[in-house]
């Protein structure tokens, strides 16, 4: 027997390069997964907490089985229980059995082991082998076969970010949908725009939530734009460096085919296999994507924040919903405690993203050995912008209410509606009036009255929503 020597009933022993170590027997995983628990407490988040990077690896080494299969590198045997052993975790069992830290040293080298020594021992179990029976089935030599961990982890990586985007996509989708929800509720409402935080000139309050989902449906675009150009294309078949050592001929478009079959996306061979196995762009540019997205989310949350502020001494133009009391020494306070952690995920995407941008820039040659901080950090950017679409939505914007009669006595009072008397009383007279304004406190509309500059009728069709917050105006008086 080549790799376990029973000790008990508990443990098998196991070795590799370094030695041997005890390995408890109820463990999928085997000794190179061991030494990576041990050497890597980094970060609390495990490769076991992303479901989907662990389908990812599954389906790359499903993949990578029906190619050898094909090219008879593997017997019926083998491949039938590697096959089994893959749809079973594709399936979402088995994944406490992937204990290793996401930040971890070697390149992504642990991740890929404890996929092999997981898949390994499920098919030696199928087989009706124990676990560690790696003279029957061996995760280097069967379940790795043709491959290498520099083309299955960012392969298996990118795979990954795939199928995290499908809900992501639809969490954009919902919230634009709630703000446009919003923007017909709000059609009528108006109220003052501003500038540099002064007063500008009326809009409506449905035309400022309008604007919103706008600026999120171009950035769903530009996902869309994105995934075509770059995600799709992997280096699986490049094995080390991309040159393909130790692949037979034709394994590459066969493992692309067949893991194109398996996650039912339209997955290619990238054109340069030694370009995609060390370059990171396409992950700076949907980490660059997702920090725009997170530098919106973050402007409307602060925008929420200013309008609903007060109830008294702010603008108090919008209602949140109240979700808990806001302080612990003052009675009755209530905080925007949900567009503040909305705030803070985008913070934490945007910090993301400056580390990914570090650690694409870090490879050397022809490796990226910085590859398990970019995917941490690009799933949790993915996880946190989802979750907190999620809860603006849900918790904010779905419930969001107009304060109609403050947003009418803001517009009322402002010297800024004065700009929509322009084409009626030309700039000097309209100047006149606001500097007026400004220094006796009164309104404009009241000196205008006063002094019967405009009819009654042509005043309120000069101030009519129709006239402040569209371009064409009709000046006849």
């Amino acid at each position: 027997m080549n790799a376990e020597v029973k000790v008990d009933k508990l443990f098998r022993i196991e070795k590799d390069l370094l030695g041997t170590r005890e390995v408890a027997q109820q463990h999928y995983f085997g000794i190179q997964t061991l030494r990576a628990v041990e050497n890597f407490q980094l970060s609390n988040a495990k490769v076991a907490d992303y479901a989907n990077f662990i389908k990812a690896l599954a389906m790359v080494k499903q993949a990578c089985a029906v190619a050898n299969f094909k090219l008879k590198q593997l017997d019926e045997t083998q491949y039938q229980a590697i096959v089994f052993a893959c749809q079973e975790v594709i399936a979402g069992k088995y994944h406490e059995q992937f204990p290793v830290d996401m930040l971890q040293g070697g390149a992504g080298t642990s991740t890929n082991m404890n996929a092999n020594e997981v898949i390994c021992n499920i098919a030696l179990e199928y087989l009706g082998y124990e676990k560690g029976a790696y003279h029957i089935l061996h995760p280097n030599n069967h379940v790795n076969m043709s491959q290498s961990t520099n083309d299955v982890y960012p392969t298996a990586i990118r795979l990954a970010v795939l199928l995290d985007l499908i809900p992501l996509k639809n969490h954009y989708k919902t919230l634009i949908s709630a703000l446009r929800t919003k923007a017909i509720q709000f059609k009528d409402v108006m109220k003052m725009g501003r500038t540099q935080l002064q007063d500008a000139v009326p809009m409506t309050l449905g035309q400022e939530f309008n604007a919103f989902a706008t600026t999120l449906e171009k950035d769903v675009r530009l996902l869309d734009q994105l995934l075509p150009d770059g995600l799709y294309y992997m280096n699986l078949g490049g094995t080390a460096i991309g040159t393909g050592i130790n692949a037979p001929a034709h394994y590459t478009e066969l493992s692309i085919q067949a893991l194109a079959e398996i996650s039912q996306m339209p997955i290619k061979s990238a054109p340069d296999l030694i370009e995609a196995t060390s370059d990171m762009g396409d992950f700076v540019l949907l980490s660059g994507a997702l920090k725009r997205t997170a530098t919106k989310l973050s402007k409307i949350a602060n925008d929420l924040r200013l309008l609903s502020s007060g109830p008294r001494a702010g603008l108090q133009e919008v209602y949140l919903e109240a979700r808990q009391p806001g302080s612990s020494i003052m009675p009755g306070k209530v905080n925007p405690v949900i567009p503040e952690a909305v705030n803070i995920s985008a913070f934490q995407v945007i910090g993301n993203d400056l580390a990914i941008t570090f650690a694409a820039e870090a490879g050397q040659l022809q490796l990226n050995a910085m590859e398990p901080l970019i995917a941490f950090k690009l799933f949790e950017s993915i996880d946190l912008m989802g979750k907190a679409m999620q809860m603006f939505e849900d918790k904010c914007i779905a419930t969001i209410q107009a304060n109609t009669v403050q947003c009418q006595n803001n517009v009322e009072r402002s010297i800024g509606i004065v700009t929509a008397l322009n084409p009626y009383l030309g700039y000097e007279t309209t100047t006149r009036i606001a500097k007026v304004a400004a220094e006796t406190g009164r309104g404009v509309v009241e000196l205008i009255r006063e002094e019967q500059l405009l009819s009654e009728d042509v005043l309120a069709k000069a101030l009519s929503v129709e006239s402040m917050v569209h371009q064409s105006v009709d000046v006849a008086v």
